[in-house]
Formats: structure tokens, sequence, C-alpha cells
């Protein structure tokens, strides 16, 4: 496969602990020189998290926080303000220290299921409910990712954007488990096909390479790939099914394999240890080592926003020197 990564790349999952941009963004970018990544910093509370951040690119779909959740709204109103401010923020951080860089740079936000998940209906209720306003709430994110992609490519000159989509909640949309507005019910599964459709919508529109991540078990490998995804971002660690995967990297499908358990334990893993559960991993596809630095980038398992800030460095550069040591060995 021809990559829009380099080989032996390793990149983070997005998120990183603490309040502190400029430090943040210093550690991608100094850990993670092949693929860095826009920091996401959660902590900082309502519009930095996956829902409230995600929801912030809806173009002409205002939110709004109420009881705990996010909702659809009538108008722009101070939460959706404080989302953008913290977006803003990130982006002129970006700017500032990525001045320079050149080579592909990593943008994530929520996918469309996992907005419709998270997000409920003026009236209530995960909009998920209401089929035509997902697609509605696709094409407002296709948008607003669109013109991300665009700022950051223009706020880094040299930099090659590649999209990473977040759909942490695809697989309990697909098997119809996201709880209803009274928490007594489910709401009917989505058909594949149709899931598939509508992450389309965004991957078609935003012009970059598109990867999706689903940390949690059961990754729908086929709809991602239905979906116009390059590559699928995983914890390697809850495959189960090896024939599925092996298919999907078989037909050109690229691989972010959550190898770096998060949140770490003590110290976290060594490069070695990270390296090994790779490798191991692409034996047992039965794929040939050389192919393995070429289409697999290393990644921590999920994001970091539980770690300790030593414990995330620590995780960010494992993976760099992990994938440092698989490109070495396929050449040897």
């Amino acid at each position: 496969m021809t990559a829009p990564w380099p080989t032996g790349a390793a990149t983070g999952v997005g998120s990183l602990p603490g309040t502190d941009l400029a430090e943040a963004q210093r550690i991608v970018l100094g850990e993670l020189p092949t693929l860095p990544h826009l920091v996401e910093l959660p902590d900082r509370g309502p519009g930095a998290e996956l829902i409230g951040r995600g929801a912030g690119f809806l173009v002409e779909l205002p939110v709004e926080v109420y009881a705990g959740r996010w909702r659809v709204t009538g108008r722009p109103g101070r939460d959706l303000r404080r989302t953008r401010d913290l977006l803003d923020r990130d982006l002129d951080q970006l700017t500032e220290q990525a001045a320079g860089h050149t080579g592909p740079l990593k943008v994530q936000a929520a996918g469309p299921w996992t907005l419709a998940a998270g997000v409920d209906l003026p009236m209530g209720g995960p909009l998920l409910h209401d089929h035509g306003a997902v697609r509605d709430l696709a094409e407002s994110l296709a948008e607003g990712l669109r013109t991300h992609v665009a700022d950051v490519a223009a706020r880094v000159p040299g930099a090659a954007v590649l999209l990473q989509v977040d759909e942490p909640s695809l697989p309990a949309v697909l098997a119809g488990r996201v709880a209803t507005e009274s928490g007594l019910g489910t709401l009917r599964a989505v058909e594949r096909t149709v899931a598939a459709s509508v992450l389309r919508v965004v991957s078609d529109a935003v012009g970059v390479p598109v990867v999706i991540h689903c940390c949690a078990p059961d990754v729908p490998l086929d709809v991602l790939r239905a979906a116009g995804a390059v590559a699928v971002a995983l914890d390697i660690g809850l495959v189960s099914d090896l024939d599925a995967l092996g298919e999907a990297v078989d037909a050109g499908l690229g691989l972010f394999a959550g190898a770096a358990p998060t949140p770490p334990a003590g110290a976290g893993p060594s490069a070695a240890q990270v390296a090994d559960r790779v490798r191991d991993l692409w034996r047992k596809l039965g794929f040939p080592l050389a192919q393995l630095p070429v289409q697999v980038v290393v990644t921590p398992a999920c994001g970091l926003a539980g770690a300790s800030g030593a414990q995330a460095r620590a995780a960010l550069r494992a993976c760099h020197d992990a994938g440092r040591r698989l490109a070495e060995d396929s050449d040897a």
C-alpha cells in the first residue's frame, strides 16, 4: 500500500492529561515527530471532552449543555462559544509550535454515530432516535470538519493533514445497545450499510485521508472499510476476530495498532514490549514482517487523559521507539 504516513510511524490517539496546553503540544511534537497530532485536553471540562468538542464542529446545528448532557438548541450560546474558544486556543498553539513542520499531521473529532448517541434532541433523548436528524448531523459535521481541516492545512503549510474520526459508540449503535432517555429501553439497531453510508458523508467531504478510531470491543471492520477509511485505529488487546482483521489488512487497510496499554500501569511498557505486542499480532495475521512498518502505525491503546503527565510522555516515547524498532527489524 501507499500510506499517507512514513514507514515506522507512531502517533497518539488524541487526549493527554492536565490543562497545560502549551506543554501538552510540546510533548506531542517532541515525542511523535513522525506523525504528531493536535492535542486534546478533556480535563479542561465541557467543550474540551469528546462529545462537546465534536459538537463544536457542527455547522448551523448549535448545542448546549443541559442536565449534564449536550443537546441541540435553537441558537448558539455560552457553552458553544466556550467550546469554539477552546479549539481556537488549541489551533493557535499548534500554529506557533508546529511552524516549519513538514509531513503528516493528524487531527481528531468525534464521528457522526458517536455524536448521535451522545447529543440529545431539544425535547430529550439521543439524536440517534431520529434517523433523519442523524443524516442532517452527518452533513453538518462533514462541512465543519472540511473547514477545520482546511484551517489546519493553512496554519501549518508544510503539513499533510490526516483526520481521525472517533467512533467509540459505533458498536453499541450497530447492536442496539444505546439507551433511551428513560434508561429503561434501548434504541433500535442501525443497519451496517446505513452506518457506513453516514460515515462516508464525512470521509468523502473532508478531502484528506480518514482514519476511523474505535477502541471498544467488536470493531466493525466491514463498516469502516465501506466508509472509505484508509486505516482503522483500535486496541489490539481487544482483537478477537483475527480473520476479519487479516482480511481488512490484506485488502490494504492501514492499522493504527493500539499497543501501549491505557491507562499505563506504573512507568508503563518499554518500547521493546510495545514492539513485541505489535509483532506478535502481525505474525498471527500471517503477513510478512517487511510489510508491517509500512502498513502499521504504533499508538497507545486509547487516549491518555487518565494517565499522569510522566506516564503519558513515556507511553508516547515507547510508541515512537517501537515504531523505529519495527522498521529496523524489517530491514534486517
